[in-house]
C-alpha cells in the first residue's frame, strides 16, 4: 500500500510527484544543452536552460506547482552543490599562490559591485511595489 501512495501518478504519490518535476527541470537543462551547442554564443548552457524555463513558467507552458517543490529542495542544498569546486580550488592552491594578489583585487571589487547592485535593484522592486499598493489603495 505505501509504494502505491509514493509511485501513484493518479493519486499523485510524493515520489512520482518529485521524479516528474524533476524531469521537467531536467528536460529544461537538456534544452539549453541543445542551445549551447547549436548557438555560436559564448553563454553556459545552464543559463539557456534557466531562461527557457523562466521563459516557459513566464508563458504558462509549465505552471509552478510543476517544478516548485523540487525547486525549492534544490535551492535549499544549493551550497552542498559548490563542495566539489571548493575541493578543487583547494588542490590547486599551491598554483594559485603565485596569483594570490590578482585574484584578491579582482574579487573585491567585484563582490561590491554585486552587493551595490543588488542592493539598488531590490530598493527599486521595494518601492515600485510600494508605489503600485498606494496606487490600488487610491
Amino acid at each position: 500500500m505505501f509504494c502505491i501512495f509514493l509511485f501513484s501518478r493518479a493519486k499523485g504519490g510524493i515520489l512520482t510527484n518529485y521524479l516528474f518535476q524533476f524531469a521537467r527541470i531536467l528536460a529544461f537543462c537538456f534544452l539549453g544543452e541543445i542551445c549551447h551547442a547549436v548557438l555560436p554564443l559564448p553563454i553556459p548552457a545552464s543559463i539557456y536552460g534557466l531562461l527557457l524555463l523562466l521563459a516557459a513558467l513566464r508563458f504558462g507552458i509549465v505552471k509552478l506547482e510543476q517544478v516548485k517543490e523540487v525547486g525549492l529542495f534544490l535551492t535549499g542544498i544549493f551550497p552542498l552543490l559548490f563542495v566539489p569546486a571548493a575541493a578543487g580550488v583547494m588542490e590547486l592552491w599551491a598554483e594559485m599562490g603565485e596569483m594570490l594578489l590578482p585574484i584578491v583585487i579582482a574579487i573585491i571589487p567585484v563582490t561590491v559591485l554585486v552587493l551595490v547592485s543588488a542592493g539598488r535593484t531590490t530598493q527599486a522592486l521595494t518601492s515600485r511595489r510600494a508605489a503600485k499598493k498606494e496606487a490600488e489603495h487610491d
